[in-house]
């Protein structure tokens, strides 16, 4: 029998990074960068097979993004060209540990995508999306529930990272939105601030009072599987209908933050396709999101299978 394979949805930009504060002439090296594509690294790197569904320019960005994606193993059979360009994105090193980030993705190729991109193949075991598709158009968020829709018919379990950005809507458009993905996925993985918007209380601000404990309940009697919270780098927990654990975060020399939470997202999705505890699934999750903060870049710094045990157990730091 084949291994599982997930798809996941969404827009992957052309990553710019300066090399220190961007200023006339500086230098700047080219990546890619894109929430569920990260996600897509980190599984293919532990293993696991995978395929993007996306949309992306007829332009050298769009080239660049598949290029890099079928380098790191992940099939790009699924992605459509478009007559938009591709979108960037650009970090600014202001401190070693510090960019700013500009967007420049308005009317992008991957926000043009639609139902009509989205055919999952009875070999998909898992479909993975986060809640910055959703917020990039109307269409995209059609593409998604698109994407429920055809899960659910071929028997498929759905992952969704709530993944919310102030940049892109604002709360109580997205909670409008994304409830309906929230509470139709079978794991939602969030922080306490993202979890608490989709709390019984009426309106964004009222929910948002509510602790993730009992919104991750209210979720598991709605019908989620399980629900995963991330406390950042102090811990995090999942609970299931039955069960509850807990792991706390390691302690790793952070050279640049972003990608953490999506590392954290291929390291749980790993655990859980290999059938794993879930005591075992938060601490790939750790351990994966670990390796994502010790290196710059989105991905680059994933590991592989066989690199797992570099990073000790929970406490530990990264063996030198």
């Amino acid at each position: 029998m084949s291994p599982a394979r997930v798809a996941v949805i969404g827009e992957t930009m052309l990553a710019l990074r300066s090399a220190g504060q961007l200023a006339l002439n500086a230098t700047l090296t080219t990546s890619i960068a894109g929430a569920e594509s990260n996600v897509a690294i980190g599984l293919s790197r532990l293993g696991h097979p995978v395929s993007w569904i996306g949309r992306v320019g007829s332009d050298a960005p769009g080239d660049v993004v598949l290029k890099a994606l079928r380098a790191e193993g992940v099939d790009v059979s699924g992605a459509q060209r478009d007559s938009a360009g591709t979108g960037m994105i650009l970090f600014d090193r202001r401190l070693p540990a510090v960019s700013r980030v500009a967007y420049a993705r308005t009317g992008s190729a991957g926000s043009a995508l639609s139902p009509a991109d989205i055919d999952l193949d009875d070999g998909v075991a898992g479909v993975h999306v986060s809640g910055v598709t959703p917020a990039l158009s109307e269409s995209a968020g059609a593409a998604v529930q698109e994407a429920f829709a055809q899960a659910r018919r071929r028997g498929a379990w759905i992952s969704f990272d709530i993944n919310y950005r102030a940049r892109l809507w604002s709360k109580e458009r997205a909670r409008a939105v994304l409830e309906p993905f929230v509470r139709g996925a079978d794991v939602v993985i969030a922080s306490p601030d993202e979890l608490a918007l989709f709390g019984s209380g009426s309106g964004a601000e009222a929910a948002g009072t509510q602790d993730a404990e009992s919104v991750a309940a209210e979720l598991i009697v709605a019908g989620v599987r399980e629900v995963v919270v991330k406390n950042g780098a102090e811990s995090a927990f999942v609970v299931t209908g039955s069960e509850r654990a807990e792991q706390p975060a390691l302690r790793v020399e952070e050279v640049d933050p972003i990608g953490a939470g999506d590392g954290f997202v291929a390291g749980y999705l790993s655990a859980l396709l290999d059938g794993a505890a879930l005591d075992e699934r938060l601490r790939r999750a750790h351990k994966v999101g670990a390796f994502a903060v010790s290196s710059v870049g989105d991905w680059e710094g994933l590991p592989t299978r066989a690199e797992l045990d570099l990073i000790g157990s929970a406490g530990g730091s990264v063996m030198r």
